[in-house]
C-alpha cells in the first residue's frame, strides 16, 4: 500500500506523490516568539516531526522548514511590557522553544526562517502581487485584493459571503472588501520598521510564510502543514498571495491536526485555559507527553487530561521496560520459538507500516507495537530466554518504532552517560543494599530499595548484578 495522506484542499484521503520523487519539501508553521509555547502548540511540532521521520524512513530526500515569526503585534507589545526590544524578546523564546522542542525530541528543522531576516524576499513577493493586479496601496499599507483572486476561499471551499460571517476581520473602511489583508503595515511611531518602495513599515502575518516556504522549496511545495486553526484566515491568505505572486499552485498536500481540548474545549491562550510546555514538563516526562500526542490520529480533537498523560506514561514505561527485558535476556537456541516469534515480529513490522501509510495513523502503529511487545513478553516468560536471531530481529523492530515515533529513547534505556554525582549517590545506596543482603539483613534492604523507588530509582537484579533506571 502506497503512503497515503488526507489532504484539506481535496477534502480526501490521496496516495502521496511528491512534486519531484525522491524529494520531498514540507512546510510547517512555527511559533510567533513571545512566550513559551503552550502544550496545544506541541501537538503539531510532533506530529510534523513524525511525518518527517517516516517519509524518511521510507527513503525519501525530506527538507523540513519551520520558520519563527519574530515580528508582529504580539511581539511589539510584549516587547514593551518587558522593556526590551523585540528582536531580544525573540532570541530569548527562540531558545526557550528549542529548549522545550529538544526535550520532546522533536528534531531541528533543515531550515528555522525568520520573518525579520527575509524582508527583501517578502518585499520580493509584495512586488509581484501588485504588478499582476491583485494588491493596492492605501498610505503606506499594502492589501491584498481578494476580490481579483477567485479562487479565495478553495481551501475552505467556502465563498466571500460564507467566509465573512465566520471571520473576525480588521474593521477599516478604506479596504475595498473586509476580508482584505494586509501584505505591508505602514510604520508607527516606536515600532520596527524597513524601507520599502511603500515607505518604511513592516510585513504582515500571513506574507511572510508564503515568502519563505517558496524561497526554500519552491513554487510548488509538496506538504504544508500546521494547526486546525490555521486553516482560515493564515492558509487560506498563504494560498492566494502564493498563487497571485507566482501563478502556480502553492501546495499538493494541506494537513492539520486536531485541536487539542482543555476540559473538552480548544485550548488557546486567547482563552485563558492553556498550560506551557514548561509548566506540564514538570509533572510529566517528555516520553510520555510525545506518546499522549502520538496516541490518537491527528486529525481527531484529543483531550488534554492527567488520566490521558498518566496512561501515555504507563504505555511508554511497558515499551521500555519490554525492550530492558529483551536487553537483558540469555540467549538460547530453540527454533521453535524462533519461527514463532519472528513471524509476530513481521506481522507487527507490516501493521505498524499500513497503518502509518494509511494517512499517519500513529494510533494504529502503536496498536502493533504493542502486538510486538505482547510476543516479546510471551517467549520471555515462557522460554525465560531468545535466542540470538529473535534478539536481533526485536531489537531491529524497537529501533525502527524510535527512529520513526521517537517514543522509547533507546540511547537513555540503560544508563550509558558518564557518571554525575546524583549517579555517584544511587549507586552507593546500591553498594549499601548489596552489602545488607549478603549479611542477610533483607529488610534493611527492600529498605533502601523502597527508599529509591520512591524517588522513581528501579533496581533490577539480575545474575550480573543490579541495573537501575529512572521510571518515567
Amino acid at each position: 500500500m502506497p503512503f497515503a495522506v488526507y489532504n484539506d484542499l481535496s477534502q480526501k484521503k490521496e496516495p502521496f506523490v511528491p512534486v519531484d520523487s525522491p524529494k520531498v519539501g514540507i512546510y510547517v508553521c512555527g511559533p510567533t516568539v513571545y512566550d513559551f509555547f503552550h502544550i496545544g502548540n506541541s501537538r503539531p511540532f510532533i506530529i510534523f516531526d513524525v511525518l518527517r521521520r517516516y517519509l524518511r524512513n521510507r527513503g525519501y530526500q525530506v527538507t523540513y522548514v519551520q520558520n519563527f515569526t519574530d515580528i508582529d503585534d504580539k511581539m511589539i507589545n510584549r516587547a514593551a511590557e518587558m522593556g526590551i526590544t523585540v528582536a531580544e524578546l525573540a532570541e530569548r523564546y527562540i531558545g526557550e522553544y528549542f529548549a522545550d522542542a529538544d526535550a520532546l525530541g522533536i528534531g531541528r528543522a533543515d531550515v528555522h526562517p525568520r520573518a525579520t531576516e527575509h524582508i527583501p524576499e517578502i518585499l520580493e513577493s509584495i512586488r509581484k502581487i501588485i504588478g499582476n493586479g491583485h494588491a493596492y496601496v492605501l498610505e503606506g499599507d499594502v492589501y491584498f485584493d481578494v476580490l481579483s483572486f477567485a479562487p479565495y476561499g478553495k481551501l475552505m471551499r467556502q465563498n466571500l459571503e460564507e467566509l465573512l460571517s465566520g471571520a473576525r476581520v480588521d474593521v477599516n473602511s478604506r479596504k475595498k472588501h473586509p476580508l482584505d489583508f494586509a501584505l505591508w503595515k505602514a510604520e508607527k511611531p516606536g515600532e520596527p520598521s524597513w524601507e520599502s518602495p511603500w515607505g518604511r513599515g513592516r510585513p504582515g502575518w500571513h506574507i511572510e510564510c508564503s515568502a519563505m516556504a517558496t524561497k526554500y522549496l519552491g513554487d510548488t511545495i509538496d506538504i504544508h502543514g500546521g494547526g486546525s486553526d490555521l486553516l482560515f484566515p493564515h492558509h487560506e491568505n498563504e494560498i492566494a498571495q502564493a498563487e497571485a505572486a507566482t501563478g502556480k499552485p502553492f501546495v499538493k498536500y494541506w494537513m492539520h491536526n486536531g485541536y487539542l481540548l482543555m476540559d473538552h474545549e480548544k485550548m488557546s491562550k486567547s482563552l485563558g485555559n492553556f498550560r506551557t510546555l514548561r509548566d506540564v514538563r514538570k509533572q510529566y516526562s517528555p516520553l510520555a507527553i510525545r506518546y499522549f500526542m502520538l496516541s490518537a490520529h491527528y486529525r481527531s480533537p484529543i483531550n488534554f487530561s492527567a488520566a490521558g498523560l498518566e496512561q501515555a506514561a504507563s504505555g511508554a514505561e511497558r515499551l521500555r521496560i519490554c525492550y530492558r527485558s529483551l536487553e537483558e535476556a540469555p540467549e538460547k537456541k530453540n527454533l521453535q520459538s524462533e519461527a514463532s516469534l519472528k513471524e509476530a515480529l513481521e506481522k507487527a513490522r507490516e501493521r505498524f507500516h499500513s497503518d502509518m501509510d494509511d494517512d499517519l495513523n500513529t494510533a494504529g502503529a502503536l496498536g502493533a507495537v504493542f502486538e510486538a511487545v505482547k510476543a516479546i513478553n510471551t517467549a520471555l516468560h515462557e522460554e525465560g530466554a531468545l535466542t540470538m536471531e529473535n534478539k536481533e530481529e526485536a531489537r531491529t523492530f524497537f529501533h525502527m518504532v524510535d527512529e520513526v515515533l521517537g517514543i522509547l529513547d533507546i540511547p537513555g534505556i540503560l544508563r550509558e552517560t558518564a557518571p554525575n554525582s546524583e549517579d555517584a549517590r544511587i549507586e552507593e545506596l546500591i553498594e549499601k543494599r548489596k552489602e545488607a543482603r549478603k549479611n542477610k539483613d533483607f529488610a534493611g534492604a527492600d529498605k533502601i530499595r523502597d527508599a529509591l523507588l520512591e524517588e522513581g530509582i528501579v533496581l533490577k537484579d539480575s545474575p550480573e548484578g543490579t541495573k537501575w533506571y529512572r521510571k518515567l
